[in-house]
């Protein structure tokens, strides 16, 4: 599986750089989280339903 996911990403890579985002580049590391309890998901469902609404104040928000 890590050489197919490697191979695609590779592939995605160059096609991207390609159009032009020379500086394209994955994200390193994500966050993993085990939900435990009914609080911890209930956190994690308000951060998803809220998020995009902040994405504007994002330092890599582009306003096109």
């Amino acid at each position: 599986m890590g050489a197919i996911l490697s191979r695609y990403k590779y592939s995605c890579t160059k096609h991207i750089r390609g159009l032009g985002y020379a500086d394209f580049a994955w994200q390193a590391r994500f966050y993993d989280h085990i939900i435990r309890n009914e609080r911890s998901l209930e956190n994690i469902h308000a951060y998803i339903i809220g998020n995009p609404m902040k994405w504007a104040e994002d330092d890599y928000y582009l306003n096109t």
